[in-house]
């Protein structure tokens, strides 16, 4: 399109592969990347024969996140994320902060309870 990568791209994709030579690679010459190759280098984390076992993957991995807490969910997906951009001092203070925070919700009461009376919890959704 005449355009560098936008929205983040050039400067997320080096951290997330760790590998600049391939990321300069695909982006200077704007290839396709075979789905073994992107597995070679951490770009996805495993490749299906096909794209209905691939669906019915994913599908499992989103019902063992759906039982879990939103709130931790959430939590960890912001965590994940500031961890990319920050330094490791910066990233466990953010988590501290976030979970003294997260401290005061329900579903912290209700997966302790629960783990004492060896049941699984039942969260709310957000």
């Amino acid at each position: 399109v005449g355009l560098a990568a936008d929205v983040g791209t050039l400067a997320r994709l080096p951290k997330i592969v760790g590998n600049d030579s391939i990321v300069r690679e695909l982006a200077l010459t704007a290839r396709d990347c075979p789905a073994e190759e992107a597995k070679s280098f951490g770009l996805v984390s495993r490749v299906l024969p096909s794209q209905e076992e691939a669906v019915r993957e994913a599908q499992k991995v989103a019902q063992q996140i759906a039982v879990l807490s939103p709130v931790a969910i959430v939590g960890t997906k912001k965590n994940l994320n500031f961890a990319r951009d920050h330094t490791v001092a910066e990233s466990l203070d953010y988590v501290k902060t976030w979970n003294a925070c997260m401290l005061q919700t329900q579903d912290f009461s209700k997966a302790l309870a629960a783990s004492l009376k060896r049941e699984k919890p039942a969260f709310s959704k957000l």
